[in-house]
Formats: C-alpha cells, structure tokens, sequence
C-alpha cells in the first residue's frame, strides 16, 4: 500500500473506532439513564407505504412460516424473535417491519391481531436492550416508520395499555436514534436515520421545536447526500429509489397536516427524478453498477408515478460521473467515476469504464450486480472489476480492497484520476473516450475505452487499449494478461457464428452481432448476481489481448434486422 494509501486507511480506521465508541455510548446513555420528559402521548397519523403488498406473505407470517430474504423459516409455533435465523439478511428483514405492509393488503381484523401480537413479542423481547443486528441504526430507523406507517392495523382494537408499550417503544428507539444519528454510518443510513427522525416527528404529538429541529437536520443531511445532479453520493442508483419510497410519504405528511415541510425536501425530490431516469434501461430496469440489484418494474412505477419533472433524461450526470448514450431505442449507461470518499468505497464497486447496454425492451450487456439476499462472500465476488463488462489485467481488479474488523472492505489503492472526452458529431452519432490509472501503480498501464453509436442507433463502435502513462504503447510482457468482459443477460442466447462474431438473440427474435478482428471471441460460463430468483448461471463474452505492437481490441456491435434474424 503506497504512504498515500496508507494515511486514507488509518484516518478511516480511527474514524470507525470513534464512530463505534459513540455508538455503544449512545446504547448506554439510552439503556441506563432514561431520558426525561414523558415522549410522545399520541399518534396523529399514518404516512402512506408506497412499497407493494401481497396478502399471501401476511397470511404465510400468520401461520408462523416467514418467507424473508429468499429464505424460508418456519417457527413451529415459537417467536420469530426467540429462534435462530438463517442469515443476516433474513434479520435485517424480520427487525425491521418492513412485512407489516403485507399484513395491511388483508383487510382483515385476525390477520391484524397477528400483527399486534408480533409487535408486542418484539418489545418484550428487544425493547428493553439495545443490542445485536435488532437495534442496528439502519434497521431501527426503518422499523420506525414501519410501525408508524401501519400504526393504524397494529393498534386497531388494541387495549390502552399496548397502545401505551408502543409509545414507550418509540419513545426508546427515537431517542437513540437522535443520539446516533451523527455517528451512523455514512450515506443511506445516515440519510434513513434522519427521514424516521423527521417521519416521527409529525406522525406523533411533537412540539414546535422538535418538528423544526428534526426538518433543519433532515435539510443538511439531504443538501450534503443529494448531489446537484441528484444522484446519491454513494453512486448506487437503487439507493436514490429507496429513499424516495420514504421522502415521498414525507413530503405528503407534512403536506396533509398543513405544516411546512422541510425546506430541502422538495427541490432534492425534484432533483433525485431525473437522475433515477437516467439510469432507467428502455424496459424499465435500472442500470447496475455500485451496488445496485434487480429494481422490479412495480418498485420504479411506485415512485415514478410521482414524478413531476417530465423530460428526456440527461446525457450525464456530473456530479457522479455517469454518461448515457442514447440514440433511438440503443441505450449505453457508462461509469466513469470513483467513489466520493473512502466510507462510500465500502459498498463500492471497481467497476470503472464499465458499461451497459440496451436495446428496446431487452438488457443485451450488463454487470453482474449485487445479491438480493446471498452471504459477504458473494457481495465482495460481485465488486470486482471481473464482474463488469470492462477490462481487466491479470485479473486484478482496478480498485484493491483492505478489510479489516473495523473499516469493513473499503477502497485502499486503485484508481486516482478518470478523464472523459465527450463528443456528439455532426452526422448525429454520439460518444465518448474515457481513461483510468488503477493498473498504473502495478502494472504500468492506462486502460483506455472509446464507445461510439451511430446517428441510427444500429451500430456500436468500441476501442479499448492499453497504453503507458505517457499514452505510448507498453513494451511486450508475456506476463501480462488482459481480458475485455462482456457480460450478457441471462434471457439472451448467444450465438457463435465463427471465431470472430457471435449473434446475440433476445426472446423477441431481436438480435445484436459482436464481432471483431483482433482476436477470437471467447464464451464462457458467468454468474447473474442480481437476479430476483438468487444468483443464477449466465454466459460471458471475453476477448482477450494479443501480444503485438500494440495491446488493442477493436469491437462491433450491429443491430441485425428482423428478416436476417429469423
């Protein structure tokens, strides 16, 4: 690790042991000596849900089998709060609440009382400690406005003295949030902590001075996190969604009750849409890349639905380093960025000069993305670069990960500098030439990507090279070893034609040719991580680098027409 690096990681280090001490101070301060006042006395509404609901899920939890985070666990008439779950994520799930809303779609007053009944076996259980994955910060935040949001079923027909444990709870879970709330981790959560922070604030009888203090924090923690462009400083484009399943109920809250709503909350609303728009493929998918999995088409229309800033979506996003090319129905989403700070490279991925590409309704060249559900192994296997249809040298990834008990697996060495020439040309076609120095420091080398897309949308021209840092060819080295990776959708057939083109096929009979001259195309066996199902088997295209005067791969791909398809 160079000095440079090394300083990064140590500041980070010692930022997460003062983060963590805060955190368990936080956690004693809230246990041991409760806090004055008597919290809150009533509940005054109920901010909407926008997620879906399926009355099966409610009816499945009511029969004590809990199908949650791809898992399956039934409690043979036990709590789900007093057996062993099956994995973190399954935890994440149940604490949270989040399966409330399911309970909601039944309209039925017994499926409620089970509600009731697993809320009161959460407090009796977890509510008196604060310890383990049940009081996360994340997880308390979103189990906040869980029980706020479907305070209506949890409490219908319940005696005064539930009613009361709640208010008790809540009282518990909001001071601790208030008192970890700097100290959360950075980003989604942070962000989170202060959503529930201002969601409590108007979903229950609160004084003047705590809903304008609860706005001012939610206001510097949106101008901080959303960027100008609207993304997410994390990168991640499902996170933007996430947080608008919860801002936009805000938003409407406030409204309803007739108080001002914070004075951040609207314009960064405004400013999240057309970046999720953005990253939005012509079938409605959203691109994957830093952390993003599968985004179900109902997810994205929950919230589009809302969208008041109609219009096409933007060539680039500056802020985060994102360009989209797009000419008629062919669409390519580029990463041209790094992450914005070394916590945000916790959950990032070295996917930089990747790209994805879509035509119509189908995703032909994607990344792998992120598990839904599966274990760390596999979320690390999903960040590196051999994930992305990008490139890679003696499969290496561009960004190297130091993980530790307390930083966790951020970013210690890698890319320093992305440059990106952008141009749109007279004959219509539009394209870009972007360059990266994360396999300078071992191997000497500039990965160079140039993507061009014709003024039809048809033809898609891409260039990659290798080149020193003086942007002159490298020396022959038989050691060196570069693949460039094209990642293909699990529902596209590939087709080998020769050793130099294949024919991509999607169910429609829509199809794409790959080829090139430069070396054999190569499919091998991959891995889809983000499908809804689990991680599922998929094919690869790999074109290798061949050792010359130069390490250079031209590639094309065409549209085929319907006729030449069939």
């Amino acid at each position: 690790m160079s000095v440079s690096g090394r300083r990064r990681y140590l500041s980070h280090y010692l930022g997460e042991m003062r983060r963590r001490f805060a955190l368990r101070l936080a956690a004693f301060r809230v246990t041991v000596l409760p806090g004055t006042g008597g919290g809150p006395k009533r509940l005054v509404v109920a901010p909407t849900d926008l997620h879906a609901a399926d009355p099966f899920i409610a009816d499945e939890i009511s029969e004590g089998r809990f199908p949650l985070a791809g898992r399956l666990v039934d409690t043979q008439g036990y709590s789900p709060f007093a057996v062993e779950l099956p994995s973190r994520e399954f935890a994440n799930r149940l604490h949270s609440f989040s399966w409330l809303r399911h309970f909601r779609a039944t309209r039925s007053d017994e499926r409620y009382a089970v509600a009731r009944r697993l809320t009161d076996e959460w407090i009796a259980t977890h509510g008196r400690r604060i310890s383990g994955i049940a009081w996360d910060p994340d997880i308390t935040a979103q189990r906040i406005i869980a029980w706020l949001s479907h305070s209506t079923i949890v409490l219908k027909h319940a005696d005064v003295r539930f009613y009361k444990r709640v208010l008790k709870s809540l009282k518990m879970q909001l001071r601790y949030l208030e008192l970890t709330a700097k100290h959360a981790p950075d980003g989604e959560t942070r962000l989170r902590i202060r959503t529930a922070l201002a969601v409590a604030t108007v979903s229950l009888s609160s004084s003047n001075g705590r809903l304008k203090r609860a706005a001012r924090l939610l206001d510097r923690e949106l101008d901080r996190q959303v960027l100008g462009d609207g993304g997410h400083i994390s990168r991640n484009p499902r996170v933007g969604l996430e947080l608008l399943f919860d801002l936009l109920p805000l938003r409407q809250t406030y409204v309803n009750l007739g108080f001002d709503p914070p004075a951040r909350l609207m314009p960064a609303i405004d400013r999240m849409y057309p970046a999720l728009r953005f990253f939005r493929h012509q079938g409605g998918e959203l691109a994957l890349f830093n952390g993003a999995t599968t985004t179900l088409s109902h997810e994205l229309m929950a919230v589009l639905r809302y969208d008041e800033t109609a219009g096409r979506p933007f060539k680039a996003l500056p802020h985060l380093d994102y360009h989209r090319l797009a000419v008629h129905e062919t669409v390519l989403i580029v990463d041209t960025g790094i992450p914005i700070n070394t916590a945000m490279s916790k959950t990032a991925h070295a996917g930089c000069l990747s790209f994805e590409m879509s035509s119509g309704k189908h995703r032909y060249i994607i990344n792998s993305g992120t598990p839904r559900f599966a274990g760390e192994n596999y979320r690390q296997m999903a960040r590196a670069t051999a994930a992305h249809s990008t490139v890679t040298v003696n499969d290496t990834s561009s960004f190297r990960i130091a993980k530790s008990s307390i930083t966790g697996p951020i970013f210690a060495e890698g890319i320093s500098e992305v440059q990106v020439e952008r141009g749109e040309f007279e004959d219509g076609s539009d394209g870009l030439i972007a360059r990266h120095d994360g396999y300078l420091a071992p191997f000497g080398l500039i990965h160079e990507r140039t993507l061009q897309i014709n003024a039809q949308g048809t033809q898609i021209r891409g260039n990659d090279r290798l080149v020193q840092e003086d942007g002159s060819d490298p020396p022959v080295n038989l050691q060196t070893l570069a693949v460039a990776r094209f990642h293909i959708h699990p529902l596209i057939e590939i087709r080998e034609v020769d050793a130099h083109e294949v024919r991509l096929l999607a169910p429609d009979g829509e199809s794409w040719v790959l080829s090139t001259s430069d070396t054999d195309i190569k499919v091998e066996d991959d891995v889809f991580f983000a499908d809804p199902s689990g991680i599922r088997a998929s094919r690869q295209i790999e074109l290798h680098f061949q050792h010359g005067d130069s390490l250079e791969i031209q590639w094309v791909l065409s549209r085929v027409s319907t006729s030449l398809s069939a």
